[in-house]
Formats: C-alpha cells, structure tokens, sequence
C-alpha cells in the first residue's frame, strides 16, 4: 500500500495496477485510462499559460470559495472565472 498524497500518489498507483488499499485495478478501467491519456497526450496544446489557469481552476474549485479563487486568478494577472467554470465548478 502506498502513500496517498498528491497527484504523483495517484500516478504510481495507476502505474502499479493497484489501488491505495492494494487491491487490483480491474483492467478494463487501466485500459479505459490508458487509452484516454493516449488521446490527450496527443492533443495540440494552446500554451502554458492556459494550462497553468486551466489547472488551477480546475483544482482550486475543489478547496477555494468562488470569491477567493477569482481574486487570485486576477492577481496573478489570469483572466477571471468564466460564467461556464462558475456554474461548472459552484453549481451556480
């Protein structure tokens, strides 16, 4: 059983077949997984800088009040929350 902490946890759990508990993934989920990822690494990409804002949206909806999460987009000179993220992510 491994450390589950961080987006690496996930990665090498992934890459190990087994869960956090030990148990195995099942491999019609890896295969799903690995076929989606497949896809995406061959995505053309847009820049780093809206990866970077994609990310953080993304991510910091999860901890973040709506607010919060705005005002540190806009400090950090990204574009703020979109109507589309707000009603995604805040169920607004």
């Amino acid at each position: 059983m491994s450390e589950s902490l961080g987006a690496d946890a996930v990665d090498q759990a992934i890459a190990s077949g087994f869960d956090f508990d030990g148990s195995p993934i099942p491999e019609k989920k890896l295969k799903l997984y690995q076929r989606i990822m497949a896809l995406e690494a061959g995505r053309q990409r847009s820049g780093v800088s809206n990866t970077m804002r994609s990310r953080i949206v993304r991510i910091g909806a999860k901890h973040l009040p709506q607010a919060e999460l705005n005002q540190l987009l806009l400090d950090a000179d990204f574009a703020p929350l979109k109507d589309k993220e707000i009603a995604f992510y805040y169920n607004s």
